[in-house]
C-alpha cells in the first residue's frame, strides 16, 4: 500500500491491500476501497451528496471494487440513505473529473471518460463505455456493453449491447463491443434478432420483449429482453433510418 503524506483519509475508511493514493486525495468517512484501488490526485470519494434535503449527520458511504482507478478530480458522492452506498465495481476506469452522483451503481469494468457526469440513482451495467462530457440524468439504467457517445444527454434507459448519442438517439447495437468480448455467432444473432423485434411496430417495449423471452436460446439475449421488465424512464429507442436498416439486415 503506497498513501501520500498529503492525502485526507478520515475515520472508517477501509483501504484493500495494495491502494495507491496519490498526493492531495480526499477519503471521507465509510469509504472502503478494494485490493489495489489507485487514486489520483485531487480526487475526493465519499463527499455529501449534491442534494438540498440531505441531512449530513447520515451514517452512509462510498464502495469502489478492487483494481478500479480513480483520476485528478473525479467525484463520488456518498449515499443518501442510511447504512447505504454509492458503489462503483471493480477494474473501473474512471478519468478525470468524472462525477459520479449519490446512490450510483457502477458495475464491474466500465470506462467513465473525462468530464461524465452521472446523477443520482444512475445504474450502469458491466463493460459499458461512456463518453466525454456525457450527461446521464437520474434515475436512468444503462445496460451491460453500452457505448455512450461524447457530449451525449442520456434522460431513458438504454438496453444492453446497445449505441447511444446526442439526446437518447439509438443508432445501433454495439456490435464491435459483442465482438471485443467474444460472444458467439449465435449470441449476436439472437441479439440482434431481439432488437429488431422489440423496437419494430408499435408494441410497448416491455410486451414485445416479453412476448420474445421464452423463444431465445443464449443468455445474452435473454439479459437483453430483461432489461426492458423494469426502470423508471422509458427506452431509448432507434430512429426510424436506423429500425429499417436492422429490419432488412435481418
Amino acid at each position: 500500500m503506497s498513501v501520500h503524506p498529503t492525502v485526507i483519509i478520515e475515520d472508517g475508511v477501509q483501504l484493500g491491500d495494495g491502494c495507491v493514493i496519490h498526493p492531495h486525495a480526499i477519503i471521507k468517512s465509510h469509504t472502503v476501497l478494494g485490493a489495489g484501488v489507485v487514486v489520483h490526485p485531487f480526487a475526493v470519494i465519499g463527499g455529501d451528496p449534491q442534494y438540498l434535503k440531505f441531512d449530513p449527520a447520515t451514517v452512509s458511504g462510498v464502495r469502489i471494487g478492487d483494481g478500479s482507478v480513480v483520476r485528478e478530480h473525479v467525484t463520488i458522492n456518498r449515499s443518501i440513505h442510511a447504512d447505504k452506498a454509492t458503489v462503483v465495481g471493480a477494474r473501473c476506469f474512471l478519468m478525470a473529473n468524472a462525477h459520479v452522483g449519490h446512490d450510483c451503481v457502477v458495475a464491474d469494468d466500465v470506462v467513465l471518460a473525462n468530464n461524465v457526469m452521472l446523477a443520482g440513482h444512475v445504474e450502469i451495467g458491466a463493460f459499458t463505455f461512456v463518453g466525454g462530457g456525457a450527461g446521464i440524468h437520474q434515475f436512468c439504467r444503462l445496460g451491460e456493453g453500452v457505448m455512450v457517445g461524447g457530449l451525449a444527454r442520456i434522460t431513458q434507459d438504454v438496453a444492453p449491447f446497445l449505441m447511444v448519442a446526442e439526446r437518447d438517439e439509438v443508432p445501433g447495437f454495439n456490435l464491435v463491443g459483442l465482438k471485443r468480448r467474444k460472444f458467439s455467432r449465435e449470441a449476436i444473432r439472437e441479439i440482434k434478432d431481439c432488437y429488431a423485434h422489440v423496437f419494430a411496430g408499435g408494441d410497448p417495449r416491455e410486451a414485445a420483449a416479453a412476448r420474445l423471452g421464452e423463444g431465445v436460446q443464449t443468455n445474452e439475449a435473454r439479459r437483453f429482453l430483461e432489461f426492458f421488465a423494469a426502470g423508471k424512464r422509458g427506452f431509448a429507442r432507434p430512429s426510424g433510418a436506423a429500425r429499417t436498416a436492422d429490419d432488412d439486415a435481418r
